[in-house]
């Protein structure tokens, strides 16, 4: 990195300073936020296989999230998702936002993402992916001030693209492997198979899934918590293992740390700890209980950029690698997963960084750069995206 991106990297974690727009010298930052709007919405997921989206959590249908938009006394906005598939909705969050988080922001300096942090664990206790919304939207509405991206914020990228895993649901497991062949011919070099299904359904999908793709192609397996003992997780993972599975994620409950290291230690496959895996004391909590090969980092579980950003510097000074899973997140949401994995040395694996190809349309007027089964940092400042104003209308659930 030179000079000039240390200086403003230096003055975006002290907070004190920005760059004055068509200059290139530092002023004192008097940029203010104005104003915060939470907009709850409900974005169609896609059907596979001609229905809902199903996995080990269930069935995902109706989602409900929320637009955060922070706008500062200089007239930049900056915005941000909140993305849930659990319990308080994006409507509920929507409404910890205003009650909670907006009173507090309001003529707050932008650029002290560190000390919102605290004042909103200070605040609220949880609600990750609430605070997640309002630090996206920090975020974009800073880079923009300062006329650079995200990913420079979080210290500069370190790759020019992301290798990209993409999910596949339940479903007939020949038509799981039909559309496992399809995604390797658009360029994906990794699926992920959801089980947890009954019977051998998983054992079949898998075996036509080997074959659809070939053995060049990585194949990951997440139960999403679907095994109730450890004791089931290594019988039904044992089955797995001809198929040359790279890794198994969160086979049990996001609790059961004791259970999770118990099959880490019984099983010669790596275990990915995902939703065990929110704030960074809850990271903290995986990695001391040595439940995990690799974690999967969330900026909507971690509750946002900055705390993302902690939890991945935690695993690499613990020696364990990361991966990014997606909730999925829509456009908003997947910029943001995009602008930290191309800024973390310690994204080790291919990840979920494309949550927006799961719906019917997208919340941005401009389609997020994925190409051959990677991501690509969209171009602009901030987190370089712009929201269609007719489809959030459409898709507004306050109205």
């Amino acid at each position: 990195m030179d000079s000039r991106g240390l200086a403003i990297r230096e003055c975006y974690l002290s907070g004190a300073w920005r760059l004055s727009p068509g200059r290139s010298v530092l002023r004192v930052n008097t940029m203010k936020i104005k104003s915060v709007e939470v907009i709850p919405y409900s974005p169609p997921l896609k059907k596979f296989f001609g229905r809902d989206v199903e996995m080990g959590l269930g069935v995902l249908r109706g989602l409900d999230f929320a637009l955060v938009r922070i706008c500062s006394d200089e007239g930049l906005e900056g915005v941000g998702e909140i993305c849930t598939v659990f319990p308080p909705t994006g409507t509920a969050l929507a409404e910890t936002v205003r009650t909670y988080f907006a009173p507090m922001l309001i003529g707050m300096d932008p650029s002290c993402i560190a000390q919102i942090h605290a004042r909103m664990d200070a605040l609220v206790e949880g609600a990750e992916p609430a605070k997640a919304g309002v630090d996206m939207a920090l975020h974009d509405l800073v880079g923009k001030s300062l006329g650079v991206p995200v990913a420079t914020l979080l210290g500069g990228s370190v790759r020019d693209h992301i290798d990209l895993s993409y999910s596949i649901m339940f479903g007939e497991p020949e038509a799981m492997a039909d559309l496992a062949a399809s995604l390797v011919r658009d360029g994906f070099g990794t699926v992920k198979v959801k089980v947890g299904q009954l019977g051998d359904l998983d054992v079949k999908a898998l075996g036509l899934i080997r074959d659809a793709v070939g053995p060049s192609t990585t194949v990951r397996v997440d139960a999403n918590m679907a095994w109730s003992t450890p004791k089931q997780a290594l019988r039904c993972l044992q089955r797995m293992r001809p198929f040359d599975i790279e890794l198994a994620e969160q086979p049990l409950a996001h609790d059961d740390l004791d259970g999770m290291a118990f099959v880490r230690d019984h099983i010669d496959l790596p275990i990915m700890a995902d939703e065990s895996c929110w704030a960074p004391r809850s990271v903290a909590k995986v990695l001391r209980a040595n439940a995990a090969d690799v974690v999967s980092v969330y900026v909507a579980e971690s509750g946002g950029l900055f705390r993302a950003a902690q939890v991945f510097a935690l695993c690499e000074a613990w020696g364990i690698p990361c991966a990014m899973g997606s909730m999925p997140e829509n456009g908003v949401g997947t910029a943001a997963q995009v602008h930290l994995g191309m800024a973390m040395p310690n994204l080790r694996f291919a990840s979920d960084c494309c949550g927006s190809r799961y719906y019917e349309t997208d919340l941005l007027t401009e389609t997020l750069p994925v190409e051959n089964g990677k991501a690509f940092l969209p171009t602009g400042a901030g987190l370089g995206v712009d929201i269609d104003e007719t489809v959030l209308e459409s898709w507004r659930t306050d109205r």
